[in-house]
């Protein structure tokens, strides 16, 4: 179909004898494909990743639109394993209770306070009606 497609980059008509097509409905040149943070050319040697109609490479896709740890805001690596507090995402080194700084581990009770996590010791005994029926104190 040279000839035929509109390049998603530039708009121009694509007459090449190559073309590099990225989803089922846009076509590039090849001159054309390039992260749009960066500008690498983005070929058929390395992953590209498309959003908004813009194409990335995977660093700046990452670094952009990635899942993000709730203490240190730093993106994740594929290998790191992480920790997860309702809809917070963190490091494991970074899930910390923001009182004492103990690292919490998986199995450890803590609580959840806006972004603040809190160990145990730090958070208290758990509200009327949520622990077992014990003795109160007045």
């Amino acid at each position: 179909r040279p000839g035929l497609a509109l390049c998603a980059g530039c708009g121009g008509r694509i007459q090449d004898p190559f073309l590099l097509r990225v989803s089922p409905d846009l076509e590039w040149h090849v001159a054309c494909l390039k992260c749009a943070e960066c500008g690498q050319p983005l070929d058929e040697t390395c992953t590209c990743f498309l959003r908004d109609g813009k194409a990335y490479c995977k660093r700046d896709y990452s670094r952009l639109f990635g899942i993000k740890c709730a203490q240190c805001r730093a993106a994740f690596s594929s290998s790191d394993l992480v920790m997860r507090a309702r809809d917070h995402v963190y490091h494991l080194e970074c899930f910390r209770c923001a009182a004492c700084g103990r690292q919490l581990l998986p199995g450890d009770q803590f609580c959840l306070r806006e972004r603040d996590l809190l160990c145990r010791a730090d958070h208290g005994p758990p509200p009327d009606g949520a622990a077992g029926r014990g003795p109160r104190s007045p």
